[in-house]
């Protein structure tokens, strides 16, 4: 198969059957200094157009390696601004095919403010059409910005993503760190599914199908699943809320994101009761096929963690999307370097919550101290409903630790102020009590409450005060 079959079999195979309309198929570079007879084809490298997922309007545009290495040049970048204009207009997903040689250096500045152009119409794109990046083959200098600056990043296996190339980085060599590799970058957080084509064409018609056309839609559709089931499982899910999520989440339907980076908090998209939901939770350990403990996280908020979630709070919020929090957290990392990054990502996810409109959800599943829980979506950051499981608790600090500064007795003294401590403090029902819990639930009925949850708060409105936007 060439290279130009395999640029438009990818947007035929992504696409419903018979629906892709290509524009600007016609379009050619034209003569420039160091480019005086352009010897490229028809379409500039970059094929254009839109089309169908499951029934809904996208436009598509995707890279052709196979004509002058599918190099950004003036007209190539002309029909992706007018690509993203279009969607912009119409209210429709922007799902970019990457696979480019780069900068087109025969154009020079015309190529360069080629990008600029680009960069520009993603950044307003942004927040008002959902912007979809799948990287299948070279995607290096300028060019990895466009991923970055999208919603969400698809790679493939053997695709290479880079600013600078492995070989370009002082004392590395790519057979010895290849930094531009899918793993790498899935593990830095820059992508966030890496399979093979199949499986992101897959996962790409899947998330489309999850996610609003723009910000002024209402991605809800009728729920084919018992609204009423109990999820059993969601118990001995706490430490690991993502396994939890297939079986909370309509039809086991649950697109994680950034599924590699900073494990320690699960953030991703999913349908309860018909509606679209942001999920973002605590994981304290994950299990192996076994159900053996493959890896201990604890229970503390990180930088990585906190940035991971603070994007998908933003970006729900921007599209009208109920966001979901399974909060488990009592603290923050303790190292050096955590000490120097962790209060500013801290700082900027208590933004992205309270700064949110949108429906947002509390469900405490096990620990919810201190001030990780005031970060997590609490009731003081605008939490519209919070739940608690029954073995929940929340509280500052444990019994043990604030008794010896509250009291200066015998240990036994100590020991009956801690217990005292932790039933007026830290109990769930103390926090009930004072209004900082609104129920408390049995975790395999989690499932029913969300959904009243979600379905309450449908008609949410909130205005904040009047400013261009935050500068957290």
């Amino acid at each position: 198969m060439s290279s130009t079959s395999k640029a438009r079999q990818r947007i035929l195979s992504l696409l419903d059957a018979n629906s892709f309309v290509e524009i600007g198929a016609m379009v050619k570079a034209r003569a420039t200094d160091f480019n005086t007879a352009p010897a490229g084809e028809a379409s500039d490298g970059v094929i254009t157009g839109y089309g169908l997922i499951d029934g809904r309007l996208v436009y598509v545009y995707g890279q052709n390696a196979d004509i002058l290495g599918g190099s950004i040049g003036e007209m190539h970048a002309k029909k992706i601004v007018g690509l993203y204009r279009l969607a912009m207009r119409t209210g429709a997903p922007v799902i970019g095919l990457i696979d480019s040689a780069g900068l087109r250096l025969q154009e020079g500045m015309d190529a360069l403010a080629a990008f600029g152009a680009i960069y520009a119409q993603q950044a307003k794109a942004s927040g008002v059409i959902p912007q979809v990046s799948v990287v299948f083959g070279n995607c290096g200098g300028g060019l990895a910005l466009f991923p970055a600056m999208t919603d969400f990043t698809f790679m493939e296996n053997d695709a290479r993503l880079f600013v600078n190339s492995p070989n370009a980085l002082a004392g590395n060599r790519e057979d010895k760190n290849n930094t531009a590799a899918a793993s790498k970058k899935a593990a830095a957080g820059d992508v966030d599914f890496v399979g093979t084509e199949e499986e992101i064409i897959a996962q790409v018609r899947g998330l489309i199908a999850m996610l609003p056309s723009n910000n002024e839609d209402d991605a809800a559709q009728e729920c084919a699943d018992d609204l009423n089931r109990d999820c059993p499982s969601a118990a001995a899910f706490v430490e690991d809320p993502r396994a939890a999520m297939y079986e909370i989440a309509d039809g086991g339907q649950f697109f994680e994101t950034k599924k590699d980076f900073a494990k320690e908090m699960v953030t991703g998209i999913a349908r309860i009761g018909g509606t679209t939901v942001g999920i973002i939770a605590n994981r304290s350990a994950c299990y192996d096929e076994t159900g053996a403990k493959a890896e201990d996280f604890g229970t503390a908020l990180t930088t990585a963690g906190c940035a991971k979630a603070s994007a998908l709070v933003r970006f729900c919020d921007a599209f009208e999307i109920p966001v979901i929090t399974l909060t488990n957290a009592a603290g923050f990392a303790a190292t050096e370097a955590e000490e120097n990054t962790v209060a500013a990502a801290a700082a900027g996810l208590a933004a992205a919550f309270a700064g949110a409109t949108v429906p947002k959800i509390n469900v405490i599943t096990k620990k919810a101290a201190g001030s990780a829980y005031a970060v997590m979506n609490s009731k003081a950051l605008g939490a519209d409903l919070t739940f608690a499981y029954t073995d929940a608790c929340v509280g500052i600090l444990e019994g043990k630790f604030a008794a010896p500064v509250l009291c200066n007795g015998s240990s036994e003294e100590i020991a009956e102020v801690a217990k005292a401590y932790d039933e007026l403090q830290n109990s769930i029902d103390a926090a009930a009590a004072r209004g900082y819990v609104d129920q408390i639930v049995e975790p395999a009925s989690i499932r029913r409450y969300l959904i009243g949850a979600v379905e309450v708060l449908y008609s949410k409105r909130e205005a904040l005060p009047s400013r261009k936007h935050a500068s957290i």
